[in-house]
């Protein structure tokens, strides 16, 4: 049994799209299993759209996030060559034949079939002419008549195609350019390809694919179509509704192992266990188990599986991963008499890097912006900001249980709620009702810091 080889073929024409990754993860999970080859072939023929900057970002960030190919990546714009020397091929074999119809001809007769409520395709009209090649030809497949193709999918099973149904498609444009039929086939021979797994939308391409195969008398192989990513719209995910590139989500601080475990479960489950990372879907995945209906990726579902791969972070990993984002905001982590405290105490304060960073920023800078809602909700009564303000300045032992202490008679002498004494401090300290445990939040502030933010919201109440 041969080895087998997947290959991920982007086009580079954007960043890294998120439904263009999970191909790649899936491609790459399938091959690692069974021992084989993961390749990467960057499909460039659009030279108006394709750029090297789309290619080398595509390029770094499967590398960065773990799936490294294992051969050197190939580019189709520099196999013009080999291309025309398969058509060359097809051509002398008698399957395949120059047509000279032009676009209007092609246009009327598209016309004339879907007003006889026809399929609009190619009639194989110039097929038995006999033509030879010239600036105003194309090169055609001569696909069979009658029969049918076969495709056992793995994920979808078997999939009929009437090759009465199929026109026959062009090979090389009048100018002699190959099309992309022709590149993807003779590429996934010439990578000694054997397995074929890309998105549903593909699945019409592959019995016309086959025939470029069978006419170049190339091996069959192994196909399996994914499920298409969805927003929760359930349409095709788009801008329009979610962030779609990869680097958009590390920016805003997912990890790499989360977003590998989230776009995993796109299509795929196992068992009950939702957190995992490339070597558990490596040891777990099954193609087979991949549903075929729509995926939709649900960015509450990201959330919560980055908030599980942050908590498995030790104090260290976790601040070295948050700094970039503290840095970003003009902030140097270590400037803070209690960062580890703080960090620890902060790290569940968000699902992402980039949220945490900002709940942490009143604790390192000056408040910019309070909350004025939460003043106008729990601050109508100042007498009690200045209560507690004096009772704090006497207090001696600055720790978390003497604070919560005296907070809690505080409290109870004066028949008060907990949030009516709590979150006016909350408000002072960090502009907003929401921190760690009281006590905990002014014993990180410090005594010194936590009164002067008290007298500075005490002045803007008292204007």
């Amino acid at each position: 049994m041969k080895p087998i080889v997947t290959r991920f073929a982007p086009s580079p024409t954007g960043a890294l799209h998120i439904g263009g990754l999970r191909t790649a993860l899936f491609n790459y999970v399938y091959a690692k299993q069974n021992n084989g080859k993961f390749l990467i072939r960057i499909e460039d023929t659009d030279t108006e759209r394709s750029t090297k900057e789309f290619e080398k970002n595509i390029l770094d960030n499967l590398t960065s996030i773990g799936l490294q190919p294992d051969e050197d990546p190939i580019n189709q714009s520099e196999r013009n060559a080999i291309y025309l020397k398969a058509a060359e091929k097809i051509f002398q074999s008698g399957n395949a034949y120059w047509c000279d119809c032009s676009q209007d001809e092609l246009e009327e007769m598209r016309r004339e079939q879907t007003a006889a409520g026809k399929k609009p395709m190619y009639d194989g009209r110039s097929r038995n002419l006999g033509l030879e090649r010239s600036n105003k030809t194309v090169l055609r497949l001569a696909t069979p008549e009658n029969g049918e193709i076969i495709v056992n999918d793995l994920i979808r099973g078997e999939i009929k195609f009437n090759n009465n149904e199929l026109d026959d498609l062009i090979l090389l444009r009048s100018d002699g350019s190959p099309t992309y039929h022709l590149c993807n086939v003779v590429d996934d021979y010439e990578q000694k390809v054997t397995t074929v797994i890309r998105g549903e939308d593909h699945i019409s391409n592959t019995p016309r694919q086959i025939h470029i195969q069978n006419a170049l008398g190339y091996p069959e192989l192994e196909y399996a179509h994914l499920p298409l990513v969805l927003g929760t719209d359930k349409k095709r995910l788009s801008k329009r509704n979610a962030a779609t590139s990869l680097e958009e989500y590390r920016d805003k601080g997912y990890l790499d192992s989360a977003i590998l475990n989230s776009l995993a479960r796109l299509g795929w489950s196992q068992g009950e266990n939702e957190v995992f990372y490339l070597d558990d879907l490596i040891k777990d995945f099954n193609i087979k188990d991949v549903q075929k209906a729509g995926a939709i990726f649900d960015i509450t579902k990201l959330d919560w599986l980055n908030s599980q791969h942050l908590s498995k972070l030790n104090l260290d990993e976790f601040k070295d991963l948050l700094e970039p984002f503290l840095n970003n905001m003009g902030i140097n982590i270590n400037d803070h008499e209690n960062v580890d405290l703080l960090i620890d105490s902060l790290r569940t304060s968000d699902n992402n890097l980039s949220g945490i960073a900002t709940q942490l920023f009143p604790y390192y800078k000056d408040i910019k912006d309070y909350d004025y809602d939460a003043i106008k909700k729990f601050l109508s009564n100042n007498n009690i900001l200045h209560d507690l303000k004096e009772i704090l300045i006497n207090l001696e032992d600055w720790n978390e249980e003497s604070i919560n202490h005296l907070l809690t008679k505080y409290q109870h002498e004066n028949n008060l709620k907990v949030p009516q004494v709590n979150q006016p401090i909350r408000i002072a300290l960090t502009g907003k009702t929401k921190s760690p445990g009281l006590g905990l939040t002014l014993v990180i502030f410090g005594k010194k810091l936590a009164i002067k933010r008290i007298e500075e919201l005490i002045k803007i109440c008292d204007k």
